[in-house]
């Protein structure tokens, strides 16, 4: 019988791609990561990991067996969730996830209410983007993450995942109070070329929406500042040196010199809590019933 420890091991070297890393995850050391791959190995009679420059890699034996192991993890993992759901009772630990702005506007009311309604339960909340929240919520590293999906650039949803609607977002432009588009009550982003614009850095799903989204509406737009902050998009707006556009989840304060103003098409994102499929624990409904509750509140 192969023990189910050394097989998540392997299943998360699979995942990791390295020892370290699987440390890392697991909270053991490097040497002890070793130790139960070395034991498995020997379980299974077949060597499951080789030696590659300083690494190590999966041999077949060990790709195919890390493959199963995903599988019998994911069995286990839903036989726990079903036990646990007979009795209701939320208590343990609950990890949340959420982008920048759903963190700010939706979470610490979410937390707050989860406390309240459920003083045995142990929440924790760790911040980053979306395409970095779905990887930790899939390697179980977290329960469920509040994430974004752009009208224009849809969210890829694992197979292995389920996803609720909390909210739907609209995304505004915002101007410099001067410009002569900022009295508009309404601006086709059509009328939006040869600006300069704020926005985030390459590789992340805001810019690549950003540059998608106007370029589809005729506007090949020039990214002067690339800054990971809506409200400092906010600050290079007041000072006359760009536009912006800003989700109204991130509309906290408008500096005096920026002007808001709604665009068409009208441009939006889903708001989605993400958790596993495998993963329905009363702790997950509980997260899933107070977001939901939070983000009916701010519609």
């Amino acid at each position: 019988m192969l023990n189910i420890e050394r097989v998540r091991a392997l299943c998360a070297l699979a995942d990791h791609g390295s020892i370290a890393a699987v440390a890392d995850a697991l909270g053991v050391t490097p040497s002890g990561v070793s130790q139960q791959l070395a034991k498995l190995e020997k379980e299974v009679g077949t060597a499951l990991i080789e030696r590659e420059g300083r690494g190590v890699r999966l041999t077949d034996a060990g790709r195919l067996l890390a493959r199963r192991g995903h599988e019998i993890i994911s069995l286990l993992a839903r036989a726990e969730s079903e036990v646990a759901a007979l009795h209701g009772d939320v208590v343990g630990a609950l990890r949340l996830g959420a982008f920048v702005s759903a963190s700010r506007a939706a979470l610490p009311e979410a937390v707050t209410r989860l406390r309240a309604a459920h003083p045995h339960l142990a929440v924790t909340l760790a911040e980053g983007e979306s395409e970095t929240l779905i990887p930790q919520v899939m390697r179980r590293a977290m329960d469920v993450a509040v994430v974004d999906s752009w009208s224009t650039l849809p969210l890829h949803i694992p197979p292995d995942a389920v996803f609720t609607m909390l909210h739907r977002d609209i995304a505004d432009v915002a101007l410099p109070a001067d410009h002569p588009l900022a009295q508009r009550e309404c601006i086709p982003l059509a009328e939006l070329d040869g600006l300069g614009w704020a926005a985030w850095n390459e590789g992340t799903d805001f810019h690549d929406w950003l540059v998608q989204t106007l370029r589809a509406n005729g506007v090949d737009p020039r990214i002067d500042f690339k800054v990971a902050e809506f409200a400092t998009h906010l600050e290079f707006v007041d000072r006359g040196l760009a536009a912006a556009l800003i989700p109204r989840l991130a509309q906290v304060a408008t500096p005096p010199g920026v002007r808001i103003v709604r665009t068409t098409p009208i441009l939006y994102r889903d708001v989605l809590a993400l958790s596993r499929a495998d993963n329905d624990r009363p702790t997950v409904r509980a997260g899933v019933t107070a977001l939901r509750s939070v983000f009916a509140d701010l519609a």
